[in-house]
């Protein structure tokens, strides 16, 4: 082999490799290409995805809103409850006290 065939079969291969990774890239992009129909489905889907978080995160600030609510409900009645034991307590050892003094009496 001579360096004029040692240089056509080398440009032959390369040749035939460029073709060959050419077709490999175009049967590729073919098979994975995206047409419009999907594009405004895919756009839908995240519109409609965005819609979902903005309703989840609301749906959390309320919650949260009514959680700090009920906390605050629960401690004021714990504290009125506290109060009202405080005030009973009171009222027995009064009527306690008032029962020993008429004993004490008669």
């Amino acid at each position: 082999m001579n360096r004029t065939e040692l240089i056509v079969a080398t440009a032959v291969i390369l040749f035939v490799a460029f073709a060959l990774g050419w077709f490999a890239y175009w049967l590729l992009h073919r098979f994975t290409r995206v047409t419009g129909g999907d594009m405004s489905e895919i756009d839908r889907l995240a519109q409609e995805l965005h819609e979902a978080e903005e309703l989840r995160d609301q749906a959390l600030a309320w919650m949260e809103h009514r959680e700090a609510e009920l906390t605050n409900q629960l401690s004021q009645t714990e504290a009125e409850l506290r109060a009202a034991m405080d005030g009973l307590r009171s009222a027995r050892a009064e009527v306690e006290r008032l029962r020993e003094a008429l004993e004490a009496r008669g």
